[in-house]
Order: structure tokens, then sequence, then C-alpha cells
């Protein structure tokens, strides 16, 4: 079994709760998924896994139908209950197993070095604290296990860096369910020890005006083997 209770210290169940930005965020979602090219993406971010997979943040569940079938398994972590419940339905309609659990990026509820690949899908933005996260992803991968990333970022000029910064300070996070705008989630990844390895920077969407949320990073990253 993969799943382990939380100890002493360890994230609560259920300890973020943004009900009306994951009503907001479950339709901006669903609508990007063509407007945006997001199945797109999704398809790049998943293609050629394999093994037990855990999915970091599963939001909505919109990864799931992209998922190949050499996946035997995707435990899915999702903190947000409207979010999970969202995601619960989307695993019901998936091609591989998809187990739906509540939990935290800071604690996740699984065993240490369960899993072949972590996947990570616009989750750095909004976690409580970083270097925590991607030290439990260090920890529930395999030696040589690979992380499989898609996030935005800093990024622009410095007009957009000042707005982005601005942002972050005021009413960004308040609004859009603890996400923040002026991370650096390559410099995360190399600060957390993990060996970075294909990755591109790319604007969302693609082709139209350049927001504070456009650069976005797609790639790989790999705990190193011992």
């Amino acid at each position: 079994m993969p799943l382990r209770s939380a100890g002493p210290g360890k994230v609560a169940r259920d300890a973020v709760h943004h009900p009306l930005f994951a009503r907001y965020y479950a339709s901006l979602s669903v609508a990007a998924e063509t407007r945006m090219g997001m199945a797109g993406v999704r398809e790049r971010l998943l293609a050629g896994l394999s093994g037990r997979v855990i999915e970091i943040g599963a939001g909505n569940g919109l990864n799931f139908s992209h998922y190949p079938r050499t996946v035997a398994e995707v435990v899915a972590i999702e903190p947000e209950r409207g979010l999970r419940q969202l995601a619960v339905e989307a695993a019901l309609r998936a091609d591989v197993p998809v187990d739906v659990v509540p939990g935290a990026a800071e604690a996740l509820p699984v065993k240490s070095e369960g899993f072949d690949a972590v996947v990570l899908s616009l989750v750095l933005c909004s976690v409580r604290d970083v270097p925590r996260a991607l030290g439990e992803v260090r920890r529930v991968l395999r030696p040589g296990g690979q992380v499989r990333f898609f996030e935005h970022g800093r990024g622009g000029g410095r007009a957009m860096g000042f707005t982005q910064r601005a942002l972050d300070r005021t009413v960004w996070p308040v609004l859009n369910g603890g996400c923040h705008l002026s991370r650096d989630p390559v410099g995360a990844f190399r600060d957390a020890g993990l060996e970075l390895g294909p990755y591109r920077r790319l604007l969302m969407p693609e082709k139209g005006p350049v927001l504070p949320t456009s650069f976005c990073v797609l790639g790989t990253a790999w705990r190193p083997p011992r």
C-alpha cells in the first residue's frame, strides 16, 4: 500500500481550502485545453512515462486522460476538496488506474522511494514551501527516478518582473488560490539537488497577449542515482 497516515508535524488533510477559486479554475482550465493548447502540452508532459507515478497537485484531473498505457498506477495528490472531487470523477474515465487522495506537497502521504516518476503541473506557484515540497519529491522518487514538470514563473523584461512581484505582494495570491507569479521553478529544482534534463521555455498562450502568467517551462529533472 503506498499511502501512510500523516504523523506529528505533518500538514493536515484539507489544509488548502479555496472553494471559489476551485470553481473558477475548473472552468478556466477546461476552456484552456483547446483555446490555449493545454491538451497538447499535457501530451508532451506525460509522453513516455511508465511504472508508478505520483502527480502532485492534480487539480481537477485533466492530466489523467493523457497518461500512456505504460503507466501501471497514478497516485494523484490534491489538497483542495472541490478540485479533488472533480479529479475523482476524471479518474473514473481514465485509461490507467488513478487513486486520488488528499495531501499537501510539503508532506506527501506516501512511502519513500516508491515511485518511478513525479508529475508537477502548475503547482509550484502555489505551494507554501517550495524547498520542502521538492524535498518530498526527492524522498518519494526511487534513485534515478524522473520529474516531469510544466510550471509558470518569472519572465519578461524589467517592467514585467516588477509587475509580477507587485502582484505577488498584493492581490494575486489572495484571488488565485495562493498562486505566485515571480517564482523560479528551474532554479528551485537546482537548489533541491535535482538534475535538470531537457527543458524548454514557452509562452501560454503561444499566440495572443503576453500576460504575467504567460512565462512557462516544460521539461524533465531527475533524482540523482546513489
